[in-house]
């Protein structure tokens, strides 16, 4: 991806709305595809985030579906979030131009989880399952899924583990 510095993958931040949903889904499932690999972290947040919210019902239910146990609580995006990432991925282009307009500094490590992961896709936006079905939250899911797959792939065990 043309303007994307190569960097070493140690600390990653996900971003969502109400980091309730989503960007605890994807912190959950790098977490469990990377247990083997204790140099890499991971952390979401929200834009739009309550502190303290749990995750929401469906994604607590997909990932006990899968095993993976989480113990979470919502946080706003903060600078101090934003300075502690290697990188910084959003779940849509808006969470992304919001943190961009708020820290144009940042910008270097700011990248759509899709973009980041996937590259050149045309639909840069991962789904958003708030208020729907369970199969609404699979679908979801498995986006993100193939998203953290290709992120470890391509850019954390590519880069040295």
């Amino acid at each position: 991806m043309e303007g994307r510095v190569a960097m070493s993958l140690k600390r990653v931040l996900f971003v969502c709305t109400g980091n309730t949903c989503r960007s605890p889904l994807a912190e959950a499932l790098l977490r469990h595809k990377l247990k083997d690999h204790s140099q890499v972290e991971s952390r979401s947040a929200g834009v739009h985030a309550f502190p303290g919210s749990s995750a929401s019902e469906g994604t607590q239910t997909i990932l006990s579906e899968r095993g993976i146990e989480m113990n979470h609580s919502a946080q706003p995006v903060t600078e101090e979030l934003l300075d502690w990432a290697d990188v910084v991925l959003t779940m849509t282009q808006g969470h992304k131009q919001l943190l961009l307009a708020h820290a144009p500094h940042q910008q270097e490590k700011i990248f759509t989880l899709k973009e980041y992961a996937l590259g050149s896709v045309e639909e840069l936006d991962v789904s958003d399952p708030f208020g729907g079905s369970l199969d609404v939250y699979r679908q979801t899911a498995v986006e993100i899924e193939e998203c953290v797959d290709k992120l470890i792939e391509n850019h954390i065990l590519k880069d040295g583990r």
